[in-house]
């Protein structure tokens, strides 16, 4: 079965290739100054990375943020046309959605006024007890509030869905832009977000805006000492911890969970909660104890400013990007108003837009292509696995078992989303944000008590992206991202397994990274591993957690070798198992020779090429701070010197500098 798969896998990209002799990479960009053997990222793509400009609304430029660009106009007339001439109810709230958003005059004339209701909601309080009621409110329109909420499936039991609460509160990306008090990139930006607070309090009205801002910051830097570092909140195990509604007043005894369960409009629905971070919840309620309501107000309303702030008068918006756009993400100039547009209606009613755009973008015959090669890089993860020597047989066997339950997803849901429920008014757009929220949360709510929707997708077939989800044990790829680099018809084989195949690659690979491993085929977080599996999988990724970590991009910043740990995992063997698929495919003849390079040249090629970008300082800072990705560089060099083939294509050896011993190697999958 398994040669079956490969074998129409191939005969599909050898029909897409033909006898074309188009490599599918852009061999204008190679920089022939930089040998392949000593930094290959910049080798393949160091002309462009030295001619290449980051658009002035952009914080980073590259593959991936050119496909998003390219497909906005796509959107765009999707949207417009919906807007001009709606034939059916969906089309009409696409159309009423976006229309309302390009409403300027409007939203100048109307100012602050959409704010007050809300903000007079919170200078109606009186006392503490009243906290909870404000909590559920502020959690069911996604304003900020010191504790969140998800509904998820049972890691233990993943036949059912539970309320997991966790950690919140802060306005900013993570606890150090609060707490690094010594660096002083980190120290200018908690300046500026404070003055932003306060600009924006006062252009709501709030007569103490400068007093009020420092409390509302100082109460948020109470909070972020509270919180799990990112690297801490990777541990699923750590993070399960299962409360019966009678104990949750443990956690926090001056909290009334009742009135807060009943304001979620959850109370009888479940017997238990998981608290993902517990001495977190223990800490807030003596920090809500030891802060005065007073301050509190502000605080709130700080929570409703920041999420209103995009769909408000120029004032706001411009204050909200001068932070969130210029000193967080390092973008000089603010998006076009026609694409925040459209990535607001997305926001709200993105699988009816994703319908759409499938209808018109996204031939059965592509979605046919993609789903045969997935079933080939399945096939080659099953052989890989077989032939692992680090694993014994019984885990080796659980992991099979694992496998054989993947579900892949490609392209688009089998079913898609109702909005009808969605109320859409053309001159209401912060009501139509906050209708369109409520929507989407209630949606979750309502999945208490239920089956488990299997055919559910956490992504819009638009987006230019993918993922793993280990609660139930499956693989997405949205229509989107199979386009080139990633996926070209008309290239040569090798680039695309190198590209969208290591992708493919990589998303299976998380089921088998240090988080999914814990997890079982049926989503459930149990141990299947011996204890000597462990010890050796521990060694190999603590050695890939200090080559990482040796990685800077900054002066002062190094990439995080723990909390990158699980998406290196998932790239180095990603790209392993797509050079064995790559290999497995050619069935045993040799590859072409394309443009002077071999066909295993042309697949480690088509990895870095998927990977050129580029990024501004300040979202530099924010990446190695927060994102569990490496910065592009370091996942393509990082990712090649773990490779054997790649070492055998480039003739890589001692003392190049891309040159990693074997025995420092890593190769798990």
């Amino acid at each position: 079965m398994k040669k079956h798969l490969i074998a129409i896998a191939a005969a599909l990209l050898a029909g897409m290739a033909g006898a074309a002799e188009k490599s599918g990479i852009e061999l204008q960009y190679i920089d022939p100054a930089i040998r392949a053997q000593d930094d290959f990222f910049k080798h393949l793509n160091g002309k462009w990375l030295a001619t290449a400009e980051i658009p002035a609304e952009m914080s980073s430029w590259g593959v991936w943020e050119k496909l998003y660009e390219d497909i906005q106009p796509q959107l765009r007339k999707i949207i417009e046309d919906a807007a001009q001439n709606a034939a059916n109810p969906d089309q009409q709230r696409i159309g009423d959605f976006y229309a309302a958003f390009m409403d300027e005059a409007r939203l100048e004339q109307l100012g602050a006024a959409p704010l007050q209701p809300e903000l007079a909601r919170i200078a109606a309080l009186t006392d503490k007890q009243q906290l909870p009621a404000l909590f559920a409110y502020h959690n069911r329109r996604n304003f900020m509030a010191p504790m969140d909420l998800a509904i998820h499936q049972d890691n233990k039991d993943s036949t059912k869905y539970v309320i997991d609460f966790m950690q919140a509160g802060l306005g900013m990306p993570d606890r150090d832009y609060y707490l690094k008090k010594g660096d002083a990139k980190m120290a200018q930006t908690l300046a500026k977000y404070e003055a932003t607070v306060a600009r924006m309090l006062a252009l709501a009205g709030d007569a103490n805006a400068a007093a009020n801002a420092r409390a509302v910051v100082a109460f948020e830097t109470k909070i972020a000492q509270l919180h799990w570092s990112k690297v801490e909140l990777r541990d699923p195990v750590k993070a399960y911890n299962k409360v019966p509604l009678d104990k949750l007043p443990a956690l926090m005894p001056r909290f009334d969970w009742q009135a807060y369960l009943s304001a979620l409009g959850v109370a009888g629905k479940v017997d238990y909660v998981i608290v993902s971070q517990p001495s977190y919840l223990k800490a807030l309620d003596k920090l809500l104890a030891a802060t005065d309501i007073e301050t509190l107000k502000p605080y709130f309303a700080w929570g409703v400013i920041r999420a209103n702030a995009p769909y408000l008068s120029k004032a706001f918006v411009e204050t909200n990007f001068e932070f969130y756009g210029k000193q967080l993400g390092g973008a000089t100039e603010m998006r076009p108003r026609w694409k925040r547009g459209v990535s607001a209606t997305e926001d709200a009613l993105g699988e009816s837009i994703g319908k759409a755009y499938v209808e018109q973008h996204f031939p059965a015959a592509s979605k046919a292509r993609m789903e045969a090669l997935v079933q080939n890089l399945l096939a080659a993860y099953k052989d890989s696995i077989d032939q692992l020597t680090w694993m014994s047989p019984r885990t080796r066997k659980e992991a099979q078992a694992k496998l054989a339950k993947f579900t892949p997803k490609i392209g688009y849901p089998n079913k898609w989303r109702d909005y009808s429920k969605v109320t859409i008014d053309r001159n209401d757009l912060v009501g139509n944000v906050a209708r369109a929220t409520e929507f989407a949360v209630q949606k979750e709510l309502d999945k208490l008590g239920k089956p488990i929707d299997r055919d559910e997708w956490g992504m819009t077939p638009q987006t230019i992206n993918a993922y793993y989800n280990p609660e139930l044990n499956e693989i997405v790829f949205p229509a989107a991202i199979l386009q080139p680099p990633f996926f070209d018809a008309q290239a040569d084989d090798a680039v695309n397994y190198g590209a969208i195949g290591a992708v493919i690659g990589h998303e299976i690979s998380h089921g088998f990274d240090d988080q999914g491993a814990q997890y079982d085929g049926d989503g459930n977080l149990r141990d299947w591993w011996t204890k000597r599996d462990h010890a050796n999988f521990k060694a190999k990724t603590q050695m890939l957690v200090k080559q990482y970590g040796a990685f800077s991009p900054l002066k002062g910043y190094k990439v995080n070798g723990e909390l990158t740990l699980g998406e290196n995992i998932a790239d180095n063997s990603g790209l392993a198992i797509a050079y064995k698929a790559y290999k497995l495919s050619l069935g045993g003849k040799p590859a072409p020779v394309i443009d002077g390079y071999t066909g295993d040249q042309r697949f480690y090629q088509g990895w870095a090429q998927a990977w050129r970008a580029k990024q501004r300082e300040a979202a530099l800072i924010r990446q190695v701070t927060t994102d569990p990705h490496s910065p592009e560089e370091y996942r393509t060099n990082g990712t090649l010197r773990n490779q054997p083939g790649f070492y055998e294509a480039f003739g890589v050896k001692k003392g190049d500098k891309m040159y990693l011993a074997p025995k420092e190697r890593v190769i798990i999958w």
